[in-house]
């Protein structure tokens, strides 16, 4: 029976240290193993290297000139381009209170010299591999927004419509007071919401008249479609609830299930508020686009149907209205 591959084998590791003794060591120790090894001598190099190549893990020496490994870490983790490389501080220093400031900076792990090539090796491939099911997932959730975006550029109307409704929902969100898991979940399913739309054909999708009765039962199968397309993502666990039920009403009409009031999910009544939005603003073959008033006026009517949230419509109506620029721009469709 084969051994498995050693899929960490050729990952490109990043060693800053301004020792250059302490830098040949440790390289001599990584390139031993099959790793690639790029080596800089202070902090602003740690940056510069970063920005211009593939870096799959950093070692940082804590003590270094200009900027030192807790702020180097700091820097990286801020950075939405290299929050999720591994970071190893590398430190004769142990001291508890430096440690709780390496946790503070985002450090993955920590190596306390004279390093060990057995400790070394083994963390190091350790967070290799838990970097490469990150790498997958981002992979994974990648291939879902490029086919809902894809779903959205059939339809010329549709322009721009994923992101208005991932940046707009999630900061109705924090308006509305949610975690910040739930509103990173809403950033997501603003961009995925309509998925499901892969499996309704074009005929339907682009039909510039009102849909047949047959036609609206295949329409409204597309929440449940986009919830199977992107359950197995563990990540979304919370991005679920919001693509099966952006479509529901409170007072029980929506769809697919008939959920009522708070049955809803408060995510899912976060972004049906700026959705339909989104859809009254539009400018459609079959009608113009309604002013902020106007849109306003009528989701306040059917508010009082009870069709949405009045108060998270409350708190997105005080956000259109007190925003110096339009809430939302013009040219998306949303409302199938």
């Amino acid at each position: 029976m084969p051994y498995p591959v050693d899929q960490t084998i050729g990952a490109t590791i990043l060693v800053a240290d301004d020792q250059a003794a302490n830098r040949e060591l440790l390289e001599a120790l990584l390139t031993a193993d099959a790793f690639q090894v790029i080596s800089v001598s202070d902090g602003e190099e740690v940056l510069s290297a970063l920005a211009k190549n593939q870096i799959d893990l950093v070692l940082l020496d804590v003590m270094m000139p200009r900027l030192n490994g807790f702020e180097v870490c700091e820097r990286i983790k801020a950075n939405p381009e290299t929050d999720l490389i591994p970071a190893i501080l590398v430190t004769s220093l142990a001291d508890k209170e430096d440690r709780i400031r390496g946790i503070k900076a985002g450090a993955d792990d920590f190596l306390t010299r004279p390093v060990d090539r057995a400790e070394l090796l083994a963390r190091v491939r350790s967070l290799l591999k838990l970097k490469m099911r990150t790498d997958e997932l981002e992979r994974a959730e990648s291939v879902l927004f490029t086919l809902a975006r894809s779903i959205e550029g059939k339809d010329p109307y549709t322009h721009g419509h994923c992101e208005r409704l991932a940046d707009y929902s999630a900061r109705l969100g924090g308006e509305v007071g949610l975690p910040e898991n739930q509103i990173t979940a809403l950033h997501r399913a603003g961009v995925v919401h309509d998925v499901g739309k892969v499996a309704v054909p074009d005929s339907i999708l682009l039909k510039p008249r009102d849909l047949s009765p047959e036609e609206w039962k295949l329409m409204r199968e597309h929440p449940v479609v986009g919830e199977r397309i992107c359950a197995p993502l563990k990540s979304f666990r919370l991005v679920l609830p919001i693509i099966r039920h952006h479509h529901e009403r409170c007072d029980g009409s929506g769809y697919p299930d008939g959920l009522r009031g708070e049955a809803i999910p408060i995510t899912a009544r976060v972004l049906q508020i700026v959705d339909v939005y989104d859809a009254l603003t539009t400018e459609r073959p079959y009608k113009k686009a309604f002013s902020n008033s106007e849109a306003l006026q009528t989701m306040k009517e059917e508010v009082a149907k009870g069709w949405w949230d009045a108060a998270i419509f409350a708190k997105f109506e005080q956000l259109v209205r007190s925003s110096t620029k339009e809430f939302l721009s013009r040219g998306s469709a949303a409302g199938r």
